[in-house]
């Protein structure tokens, strides 16, 4: 009840919504709906991966690059004359990139969404449902947008594209035609090695479809054995024999308990099931590490055991390229000239603090704030520490040089010894006859 006043509060709050410029369906509303016809044996709004995409090793090589791709933010962010970041605006946009994309998906969640479907479909539409304002106006009026889904896209046209889009309320795909400068048509950077029809990836999915097709005979219980009788069969009766023979062996071996049956001392029995010798598994492999160096995406990050410079190596080859391509499409989308004339972006920022060791910590933490990169406060909720309320744990300064404000110590005071009556004269020796003695 709660999700249905929100989603009517919503609808009457934002002003414009992709679906009403479409014909409307002869339908209710799903949340109108009761009984079973309105409930469903798995996410209805998730989009499925292309047949033969869904293998074991590449869902890995997916999944473990849209992981690391979606762990990066991305924020709609103001920017100086330097194009330096400057703060974030806490805008509709922003709130859908960092809390809530949609009602069924959270801002994670949605980022990992995002690249999945760019490594699986290559191409991808990110279209906004919700919105404050009619994004048709164009410039003549802003628009904020408050939630956003991913779209498959099913035909192109010149300025056009028509796109799969799961719809809320009804609870279906629905087929929109909308126009590209209002849809954030983002295409993998690594389309021609995973999505093109002759790359890779498409080939170690043919030859692992061919390798599972040759496992499945071989694991399929047939015998595979060949029958070899001591006569000729040329003749139709001969013929006739050979088959109840035949017949006669399968008989047997399906009816024994231990499938065990009998032949003639002049029948000789040939069994084929014997492991053919291919080159496939050899050309999966040589594929497998060809896929790993062309994306950038070396075997220790899968592992685990990746060390510093392999992490560099996949973010810059791998990682950033696609975070690069959904931010450009995004800030050329969704903010208007205007928009961008006030210096507005979307951004993504990367902690590198993320791949640092802890026996490293200290020591970075350190040189931070020694050299007034970082203030204490900002160390301490990068290691998931409160904030002190200490005015100079948020004040840029070396703690091993004296700021201004900080008096040096005085000097001990030492004797003067300027006053010439403070002086200690030396007693002269005097020698017998009363004179005083020379040194």
């Amino acid at each position: 009840m709660v999700k249905l006043l929100d989603r009517l509060s919503r609808s009457l709050t934002h002003g414009w919504n992709a679906f009403q410029d479409q014909p409307k369906a002869e339908v209710e509303p799903a949340f109108f709906r009761t009984g079973s016809t309105v409930s469903y044996g798995h996410r209805p709004d998730a989009i499925r991966n292309r047949r033969g995409n869904d293998r074991s090793m590449l869902n890995t090589i997916k999944t473990r690059i849209a992981m690391d791709a979606a762990s990066v933010p991305i924020k709609h962010v103001r920017l100086d004359e330097n194009d330096q970041f400057v703060e974030v605006i806490r805008s509709k946009l922003n709130r859908c990139l960092t809390v809530e994309a949609n009602l069924d998906q959270g801002a994670r969640h949605f980022r990992q969404d995002i690249f999945e479907q760019m490594c699986d479909k290559g191409t991808i539409a990110i279209v906004p449902i919700d919105t404050v304002g009619n994004p048709h106006e164009g410039e003549k009026g802003s628009y904020d947008i408050a939630s956003m889904r991913i779209g498959e896209i099913v035909a192109w046209y010149p300025r056009d594209v028509e796109v799969s889009v799961y719809n809320d309320a009804t609870g279906e795909f629905q087929t929109l035609m909308k126009p590209k400068k209002l849809v954030a048509i983002i295409e993998n950077p690594l389309y021609s090695i995973m999505n093109a029809t002759n790359s890779t990836l498409q080939r170690l999915i043919r030859k692992l479809n061919l390798l599972d097709h040759v496992d499945e005979q071989t694991s399929s219980g047939k015998l595979d054995i060949i029958i070899q009788l001591p006569y000729v069969i040329k003749s139709e009766t001969r013929r006739q024999q050979a088959e109840a023979r035949r017949k006669d062996l399968e008989d047997q071996m399906s009816g024994s308990k231990y499938g065990v049956a009998y032949a003639d001392g002049t029948e000789r029995i040939t069994q084929l099931n014997r492991p053919a010798e291919n080159n496939l598994l050899a050309q999966v492999q040589y594929l497998t590490d060809r896929l790993y160096s062309e994306v950038g995406l070396p075997k220790g990050v899968v592992e685990g055991t990746a060390g510093e410079e392999e992490l560099i190596q996949y973010y810059n080859r791998t990682t950033e390229p696609m975070l690069a391509a959904v931010t450009e499409g995004m800030t050329r989308t969704f903010l208007t000239e205007t928009a961008i004339t006030q210096r507005q972006s979307v951004i993504y920022l990367r902690d590198p603090l993320k791949s640092i060791p802890m026996s490293q910590a200290a020591e970075f933490a350190d040189k931070l704030t020694r050299n007034e990169v970082l203030v204490r406060n900002e160390v301490r909720g990068i290691f998931g520490r409160a904030p002190l309320k200490d005015e100079k744990a948020n004040m840029l300064y070396n703690s091993n040089i004296p700021q201004p404000d900080q008096t040096p110590p005085k000097p001990e005071p030492t004797e003067e010894r300027s006053d010439p009556s403070k002086w200690e004269t030396p007693q002269s020796q005097t020698s017998a006859d009363g004179q005083p003695e020379q040194d």
